[in-house]
């Protein structure tokens, strides 16, 4: 990622107001009406399915050191003729800390709309990101493709906060594979009745 000149105490700080902007609006979160969601019982929120023809499953993912939590839900559209399976919708609910919400919204940017190996290839790279205490990475590609999430290096510094920005790309990458796993159940149980 470019540094524009800046020392690295600015770049540090550019990299902090990323961070702190992409928590206080938070793209893909839903917790109202106007967002997707509707309050179940007052106790949570129950995610609706807004594309039927979608696989669709969700992981809650939960933090113990920091109390991160969240519920990541995925709308997986099977590619048609053997094309790629794309991520027609990804939202999530749930508390934390900045570093985990900025993480979690500057995700769904990334994702939605993308093919499933593509997602899965941004979050390889990304825990790669997270695992390189603070040295970043070097595929000038990979750093293309992450975009803002590259605001995260400095994270990677303290392992104790490594857990909170990759929260949501687990949990991004486990709904991924259950709506999979459950339309190749759902497949297999088609043809089993065909036969």
């Amino acid at each position: 990622m470019a540094d524009f000149g800046m020392d690295d105490e600015e770049l540090e700080q550019m990299y902090q107001e990323v961070i702190l902007d992409a928590a206080r609006d938070p793209h893909g979160r839903v917790g109202d009406q106007a967002d997707g969601g509707e309050d179940s019982d007052g106790d949570g929120v129950t995610i609706r399915v807004e594309h039927e023809a979608c696989l669709a499953a969700e992981s809650h993912q939960f933090n113990p050191t920091c109390g991160d939590q969240a519920t990541i839900h995925v709308e997986v559209a099977p590619g048609e003729q053997g094309g790629p399976d794309l991520i027609q919708r990804i939202v999530w609910q749930g508390s934390g800390c900045s570093i985990s919400q900025a993480s979690l919204s500057i995700m769904v940017d990334l994702v939605q709309g993308q093919t499933v190996d593509h997602a899965m290839d941004l979050a390889a790279d990304f825990r790669k990101l997270m695992e390189s205490r603070g040295a970043g990475i070097e595929d000038e590609q990979a750093q293309d493709a992450l975009g803002d999430a590259m605001v995260f290096q400095g994270v990677s510094k303290y392992p104790m906060r490594i857990k909170c920005a990759l929260l949501g790309w687990e949990g991004m990458k486990a709904s991924v594979a259950q709506a999979l796993s459950a339309g190749r159940e759902g497949d297999k149980g088609e043809k089993e009745e065909q036969a």
